[in-house]
């Protein structure tokens, strides 16, 4: 007879028996350094940053005990790498590896502040010791984000300290499956991957179709541009992942998982997969779940760099390991989806929320948002904004709040022209909206979506012709081409934008790109043609005249369309150094020294060369 293991926890008393010693070796003054190594403060050293610290612990002789350890994102990836020192939950920002021993010897040691390490609000010029004190933190409210930033994501002993597994253990102990589906109803939690479609009348439709086995898919395949939500969640908290996926399973019925990631992914890969060997071993996963009669586990499956198979019938086909190509929607998934059997299929941050509202109960969850959407949702927050980075915030918060109270506004004091949200599939929300509260329906409403959280803001810089085109560009590019409304659709919207953006626009262009969605969004096979024209229908829908300034003068008004804008030169500010003159390929200027250079814009081919090189700033586009 094969001997159990003693880190098997096999009761829910030994659950909590080990989350109570693990707090009582916590002590509120006990010193620690945590370091982001989150793929964007890694991308910057810091892991280099970690092992500098584990070497000053090392060398430093100290008796006292310090923690140094590795944490998740922390969600301001614009001040990255980000150290947090405790006690006192002083965060550093912007740490280079010369900062370290100031860091350790003056923090660690003596308790003392470094403030040019810390966050300096650019109004009032005040500096903030802790992340309460930020703007950027102060008006978020952290569910799926809470404890990143907080835990070591290898250490499947500082999730349980938190609370890890707790909600499963009430789950598999104190509830019925009915019971587990009805509180993820009252709560209202939709599926935060795009379609927000209610994910307790998902689970109860799988749990009541015919067929086994049934399965589980948790969809790590984050495509969108700009988008780093799911990503930020897998490398910083796996274990919310994998637990909300368990009481998932349990509650249809399931006992096999897949969480398919995209292959772009490296960090959250090993993250995952650490955190489910680690499940496996203290008796998470596998057969007879916490002592309980309940038997699951689950799979890591890597995707194959398409967009398409973040669509979820694609997605299946590529677990199946066949090409990834989206079905006809009259077969629901939940009756016949992976290898034809009922299958239940959600994001990351939707499996994530689970254990929150098992935890602390659904009139708590449901308390948080609007009316039609609650709860909080994580965006990803780039583009011209000065703050970019990972936000959660409550669902039904303005555009506006989040784009200035917590992204802090436009960069460089320019003017705000439009936010796109919902991924490539979303549309441009203009400034007269900025006062719109984000949740499902109100974007839907202007033309846009919630998608899975993407959020890019444009400023007043940005050509919106350009920016549709682009947008149908990548659809274009990552459509498998199945069905002919889409490959052919998308390939006439881009030859319309592309002719626009060069000058060459012809009337009746507009009522075509008008046009063109209402057939897509009618007869392509899935939701990456039906809703592909979003982009173009609303920057049409709020920007017209730049169309129409397109088309009819052959001007960018944005300066963006190569061609459609020239270059001169301001002589306040030219040297005549002559660079611009050297660097011109057509011999467009002239000029003496110390006499202003003048361009030609008869010769003038609009390149560009002397606009980037000038290092005086004195060449401008008109």
């Amino acid at each position: 007879m094969k001997k159990a293991s003693k880190k098997i926890i096999d009761t829910p008393q030994k659950l909590e028996s080990l989350r109570n010693k693990l707090e009582k070796q916590k002590s509120p003054s006990a010193k620690s350094i945590s370091i982001c190594i989150g793929t964007g403060c890694a991308a910057q050293g810091s892991r280099k940053i970690y092992e500098l610290f584990c070497e000053a612990v090392k060398d430093s002789g100290s008796k006292v005990e310090i923690n140094t350890k590795c944490v998740g994102c922390h969600g301001f990836c614009e001040r990255g790498p980000i150290v947090v020192v405790q006690p006192g939950d002083i965060l550093y920002q912007n740490v280079e590896e010369p900062d370290v021993e100031e860091i350790f010897r003056e923090t660690v040691l003596k308790g003392a502040i470094v403030e040019r390490l810390l966050y300096k609000d650019p109004t009032t010029e005040a500096l903030a010791k802790t992340p309460d004190e930020i703007p950027f933190y102060k008006s978020q409210q952290r569910i799926v984000l809470l404890n990143n930033g907080i835990i070591d994501p290898t250490n499947i002993e500082d999730y349980i300290a938190v609370g890890g597994y707790g909600a499963l253990s009430k789950a598999l102990f104190s509830m019925s499956p009915d019971e587990i589906i009805d509180e993820v109803d009252k709560a209202g939690l939709r599926g935060r991957g795009g379609g927000g479609f209610n994910t307790a009348r998902k689970w109860r439709s799988c749990r009541n179709a015919e067929g086994t086995p049934k399965y589980v898919i948790c969809n790590g395949d984050e495509g969108d541009p700009g988008a780093f939500m799911d990503r930020s969640i897998m490398e910083g908290n796996p274990h919310s992942v994998i637990e909300g996926m368990i009481i998932g399973a349990y509650a249809i019925g399931s006992s096999q998982g897949y969480i398919y990631v995209r292959n772009e992914y490296p960090l959250a890969v090993d993250h995952l997969t650490n955190a489910l060997s680690q499940a496996r071993e203290r008796g998470f996963l596998g057969e007879n779940i916490l002592g309980s009669s309940f038997s699951f586990d689950i799979k890591i499956n890597r995707g194959g760099g398409a967009f398409v198979c973040g669509e979820s019938t694609a997605l299946m086909a590529s677990l199946e390991g066949r090409t990834g190509e989206p079905r006809a929607k009259y077969v629901h998934t939940v009756e016949s989806g992976l290898n034809e059997k009922p299958t239940n299929l959600n994001n990351v941050e939707t499996w994530a929320n689970v254990p929150a509202i098992i935890n602390k109960g659904s009139s708590w969850f449901a308390s948080i948002g609007t009316e039609g959407s609650k709860g909080t949702k994580v965006f990803s927050l780039v583009g011209n904004v000065e703050n970019t980075g990972l936000v959660e915030v409550p669902m039904g918060m303005t555009l506006r709040r989040i784009i200035y109270e917590i992204g802090g506004g436009v960069k460089n004091g320019k003017k705000f022209k439009a936010v796109q949200t919902g991924g490539p599939s979303g549309g441009c929300i203009p400034a007269e909206h900025l006062d719109t509260p984000v949740d499902f329906d109100e974007l839907t409403k202007l033309g846009s979506m919630m998608g899975s959280g993407g959020m890019i803001v444009m400023d007043e810089d940005t050509c919106m012709v350009n920016v549709a085109k682009y947008f149908v560009e990548f659809l274009k590019k990552e459509s498998c081409g199945k069905c002919t409304p889409c490959r052919e659709g998308l390939s006439q919207m881009l030859y319309i934008l592309e002719r626009i953006t060069k000058g060459e626009g012809e009337a009746g262009d507009i009522e075509k790109l008008k046009t063109l969605p209402k057939l897509l969004e009618g007869t392509a096979l899935c939701a990456l043609g039906k809703t592909a024209a979003n982009p173009v229908l609303s920057t049409i829908r709020y920007f017209q005249k730049e169309y129409e300034t397109h088309i009819k003068e052959q001007r960018c008004p944005a300066k963006v369309c190569k061609g459609l804008f020239s270059y001169e030169i301001d002589a306040e500010l030219c040297k005549a150094c002559g660079i611009c003159k050297k660097e011109c390929p057509v011999d467009a200027i002239s000029g003496e020294k110390k006499v202003p250079h003048v361009i030609d814009q008869e010769k003038c081919t609009k390149c560009g060369n002397c606009f980037l090189k000038c290092p005086f700033n004195s060449i401008i586009k008109v």
